[in-house]
């Protein structure tokens, strides 16, 4: 794959870029010195027919998860649109086989928020099993009263069996912090860990992902979302899971049967969930909302400043590669052209 491309022109002299999303003022200054930028500092999500306005009047896109680009919108394109540098690591939402057939680049920001992902995840890990988020209703309800031997008994973490489904970067973070609480960490992933890297983390291979769930005390989901994954934590792999068992999903919501995680909180099965990602955000089912040990956050994974920021600079330099005639540091390789 050569390292260069033809360099685009702009007959004014800087690429048209249009970000869908309210980014970090520091980025958003540095773009508006580097390109001829549209931001959108409402942060109003854009309906699909503002995007499709967006990629007839632009070089470069700039869009987030939130914005579904599909392979209708990018068939019809304006000829001028040669760059869709994704805001974030996940790129599911753009069907990048379309973007390859009009050779559209794509990009996204890898790396940045795996230590903020999984310091949430470990909110979710050790939060669970104590029961925190019931243990703070009581107090803010005023419903707490007193100490008890047998009052709001949760569950140690010291011996238990952590399963990681999916060891990429996230993963392998997770793993990391996890050891430090005692936990025993098992994992399955498409493709095992060499050898010095799971000694080093401190983790042992599962492959099969029933027998992964089977043995899990706490079982966390760090894997992308990918025709595999859709549905993986279906009803079938619920009830292999230990009555008492936790279920942790930072990653994305379509990995798990929604309605049979819920029947499982409900009868008991599942202790409790830990959740950052939804089916239908920013609706959240009311009965996960009711249920006194579910873990409910906004999708805050990567909502850091640090993180944030960080993100927005990768898309930058992704931006000026391309301007320079360079291919992208971040491009994604699925569906290179």
């Amino acid at each position: 794959m050569p390292d260069t491309l033809p360099p685009p022109h702009f007959p004014e002299g800087k690429p048209r870029v249009i970000v869908t999303r309210h980014l970090a003022p520091s980025v958003e200054a540095r773009m508006s010195e580097l390109y001829d930028v549209v931001l959108n500092t409402d942060d109003t999500p854009m309906s699909r027919e503002a995007l499709i306005a967006a990629m007839a009047d632009c070089n470069v896109l700039v869009p987030t998860v939130t914005d579904k680009i599909d392979a209708e919108m990018i068939a019809g394109a304006g000829s001028d649109l040669r760059l869709i540098a994704n805001f974030g690591a996940g790129t599911e939402h753009i069907d990048l086989a379309a973007a390859a057939a009009r050779k559209i680049i794509v990009t996204n920001t890898p790396g940045v928020f795996t230590d903020d992902t999984a310091d949430l995840a470990m909110v979710g890990i050790i939060g669970v099993p104590r029961r925190i988020r019931e243990g703070v209703g009581l107090i803010r309800r005023g419903e707490w009263t007193g100490w008890a031997p047998t009052a709001m008994l949760g569950r140690n973490l010291g011996g238990k069996v952590l399963g990681i489904i999916g060891m990429g970067r996230i993963g392998q973070a997770v793993a990391h912090r996890a050891r430090a609480f005692g936990l025993e960490v098992a994992y399955y992933s498409r493709k095992q860990l060499p050898s010095a890297v799971e000694s080093m983390l401190g983790v042992r291979y599962v492959g099969d992902v029933d027998a992964l769930v089977a043995e899990a005390d706490i079982l966390t989901l760090h894997c992308p979302l990918s025709e595999e994954t859709r549905g993986m934590i279906d009803a079938r792999r619920i009830a292999l899971m230990k009555p008492g068992s936790c279920l942790i999903n930072t990653a994305r919501a379509e990995v798990v049967d929604q309605e049979a995680m819920i029947a499982a909180l409900e009868s008991g099965h599942l202790a409790g969930a830990g959740l950052d990602v939804y089916p239908d955000e920013p609706k959240v089912d009311a009965r996960l909302i009711a249920h006194p040990n579910v873990m409910t956050l906004p999708h805050i994974g990567s909502a850091t400043v640090e993180g944030r920021e960080a993100s927005g600079e990768k898309v930058i330099a992704n931006i000026r590669f391309w301007m320079d005639g360079h291919r992208p540091p971040d491009q994604v390789l699925s569906g290179l052209f």
